[in-house]
């Protein structure tokens, strides 16, 4: 007779932009009985310090760390598929949305392929973080109809109809992970004739105490170059939109300049 071998699960939950107190009440309860958490960078630690169960093994898989840590892809599928061959619950907390610039999909494929079983939490993603947290609406009457989510990792492949576009549309625009490449799409957006009238929101650390905004025209910038910002993660926010900020903003920000995400690092083990 052959023995069918018993495997646990995988929960794939997304646990909000950096305030440990925007985390959904299902992922809260998944993180508080998890046996195994691979968490990334991009999680509040405080969140983790004070729910996961005792006993939990707690895993940095981050990919980015102003420490140099960077745990390949290929490192957390298999420490996915490790524990749940073991009988373990694991929970793969992931930075604002579970499936929205996360690479879930590698990690969906790993799953299936060794046939673990497996659940999709969804957070709140970054874009909507920052949004709320600096009075900056991603759609307004009279202002926006609609909003894109962008990312620049891949800048050689924008076509110049695509530079156009992004010009011209009075769809708000918010890039994920391009704060490297500020400057170039500043530029290129005014080489394409943006309308001077829309603003740019540059958010670093968006929802946590050390969040910092920064406002800018593009009548300014026609003017002068933006620097570009090696601080992750930093969001961009483009459009008419902007200039509702000055209005609206409610959260009081810090002159904190450190790493909200990196200064709790000593309870994590090592993703080996």
């Amino acid at each position: 007779m052959i023995q069918k071998i018993k495997t646990g699960k995988v929960i794939l939950a997304g646990a909000g932009p950096g305030d440990p107190d925007l985390i959904s009440v299902k992922a809260l309860k998944c993180l508080q009985t998890a046996d195994v958490i691979l968490t990334d960078r991009l999680v509040s630690p405080i969140l983790i310090e004070e729910n996961a169960k005792k006993d939990a093994v707690v895993i940095y898989v981050g990919k980015q760390c102003s420490k140099g840590i960077h745990t390949p892809q290929q490192d957390i599928n298999e420490l996915m598929v490790k524990f749940a061959l073991q009988n373990k619950l694991v929970l793969r907390l992931k930075g604002g949305d579970s499936c929205l610039f996360s690479n879930i999909l590698d990690e969906l494929e790993a799953l299936v392929a060794n046939n673990i079983r497996y659940e999709i939490i969804p957070g709140i993603s970054a874009a909507f973080g920052a949004a709320a947290y600096t009075g900056i609406p991603l759609t307004a009457r009279g202002f926006s109809r609609g909003v894109r989510f962008l990312t620049l990792y891949d800048l050689k492949n924008v076509t110049k109809n695509q530079w156009t576009d992004w010009s011209e549309t009075e769809d708000t625009l918010v890039f994920y992970m391009s704060g490297q490449k500020l400057s170039t799409l500043t530029n290129y957006l005014l080489d394409n004739h943006i309308s001077h009238n829309k603003g740019i929101a540059v958010v670093q650390q968006a929802t946590t105490p050390n969040q910092k905004t920064q406002i800018f025209s593009f009548a300014a910038l026609s003017k002068k170059n933006l620097p570009d910002f090696e601080f992750v993660p930093t969001l961009i926010i483009i459009g008419n939109v902007v200039n509702l900020h000055q209005q609206y903003n409610w959260f009081k920000e810090s002159n904190a300049k450190d790493s909200y995400f990196d200064n709790h690092k000593t309870i994590y083990q090592d993703a080996v």
